[in-house]
C-alpha cells in the first residue's frame, strides 16, 4: 500500500472573498486508488472542479503563487498555472478513470463552503486511460499537485482572466486552492 497527501492552501483568496483550504489523502492498494479530499472556506453552494496537475514529461510539478500572475491582473489563472504545474490531468469527478474534465460531476460545497468527496477508483482502468492520454500508465502522485477551482458569478473578474473550457466560464475554471503531492510512506 502506498499513502500520499496534500495540504490544500488558498490560492487567489485575497482576491476571491474566500482562503479555501483542505487536505487530500491518495491511497493506492491492491487494484484501487482511494480518494479522499476535504475542503473548508471554499465559495459556498458551489460546484468545485478538482483535479491533478503535472507534466507528461515525468518532471515535478509545483503549486502556483501568486509570483505565476504573469499579467500582472491580480488573478493566478488557469493557464498562469501551467508554467510550474503543468496541465490538468485527472479530474476528481464521479468518475476519474474516464478523464472527461469538462463537466458538471464535481462535489458541490454546502452553505459554509465545506465539501468532502471520496471515492474509489480502478486503477487498472485510470492507468489505461492516462497511458492513451499521456502515454504513460504511471501516475506519479509524487510528482503532482492538486487544485480545487471555482468561484461564483458574481466574483468580478478582469476580462484578462482566462481559461474558460468549452461552455464553462473562467468562474468555474479560476484556481482558489493548491496542494502538493508527497508520498507518505
Amino acid at each position: 500500500m502506498k499513502i500520499y497527501q496534500a495540504n490544500i492552501v488558498p490560492l487567489n483568496d485575497q482576491v476571491i472573498g474566500t482562503a479555501a483550504h483542505g487536505t487530500a489523502l491518495f491511497t493506492v492498494n491492491g487494484g484501487s486508488l482511494t480518494i479522499n479530499i476535504e475542503m473548508f472556506d471554499t465559495p459556498a453552494n458551489l460546484q468545485h472542479w478538482e483535479h491533478f496537475h503535472g507534466f507528461p514529461d515525468g518532471k515535478p510539478a509545483e503549486i502556483a503563487t501568486a509570483a505565476q500572475d504573469v499579467n500582472h491582473d491580480g488573478f493566478v489563472d488557469l493557464p498562469e498555472t501551467g508554467a510550474v504545474s503543468g496541465t490538468t490531468m485527472v479530474p476528481f469527478n464521479d468518475a476519474p478513470h474516464e478523464m472527461d474534465i469538462p463537466n458538471d460531476a464535481y462535489p458541490v460545497s454546502d452553505a459554509n463552503g465545506y465539501f468532502a468527496y471520496t471515492k474509489v477508483v480502478p486503477l487498472a482502468a485510470l492507468s489505461k486511460k492516462f497511458k492513451e492520454t499521456f502515454n504513460d500508465s504511471d501516475l506519479e502522485l509524487d510528482k503532482r499537485v492538486i487544485y480545487i477551482h471555482g468561484v461564483t458569478d458574481d466574483v468580478t473578474l478582469p476580462e484578462t482572466v482566462a481559461g474558460a473550457v468549452g461552455h464553462y466560464s473562467t468562474h468555474v475554471t479560476l484556481p482558489i486552492a493548491v496542494g502538493k503531492i508527497t508520498a507518505l510512506n
